[in-house]
């Protein structure tokens, strides 16, 4: 199974209460998330609840083709105003495995996300990531970028 790697990094205007704040809130996934691809958190939190090791978080979203699909993941890794992981347990890929990294810099915050996915199906997957899933996982973090600086701006 081949295994496929994106980094993406952005400075975001804020102190880095306010990321954790946002980011490691569920409720807040699909503010940042392509309109596109219908994605809805099915499951229930509360208002403020934040991201802790063993949180499952359910969606329903349509990555391609308007083909709705269930998607389970569970947080794995805390440490708290630092870093997050969260893990496929059930959904579109063979394996999904996404840090998301918050660190303190002049001026705001640095905020990394590593993503390690593979596709199922053999060949037929690398002909799938190769023509498809490639270029929508770096769509999704694009939209993501654009959608956290109308959220918060710019970093200058």
């Amino acid at each position: 199974m081949k295994t496929y790697h994106l980094k993406s990094e952005q400075a975001i205007p804020i102190s880095l209460a306010q990321a954790w704040d946002f980011f490691s809130s569920p409720l807040n996934l699909e503010k940042i998330t392509p309109d596109d691809m219908s994605f809805i958190v099915t499951s229930k939190f509360e208002a403020n609840e934040k991201v802790y090791a063993g949180m499952i978080i359910t969606y329903k979203v349509s990555p391609l083709f308007g083909i709705k699909m269930n998607w389970m993941t569970e947080i794995t890794h805390v440490k708290e105003g630092e870093y997050f992981v969260d893990e496929q347990r059930f959904g579109p890929f063979a394996l999904w495995h996404h840090q998301h990294h918050f660190k303190a810099i002049e001026g705001g915050v640095l905020m990394t996300d590593i993503l390690h996915y593979a596709i199922p199906f053999g060949i037929i997957g690398l002909w799938a990531n190769a023509l498809i899933v490639a270029k929508q996982v770096k769509i999704i973090f694009q939209f993501r970028e654009k959608a956290i600086v109308e959220l918060f701006g710019a970093f200058s």
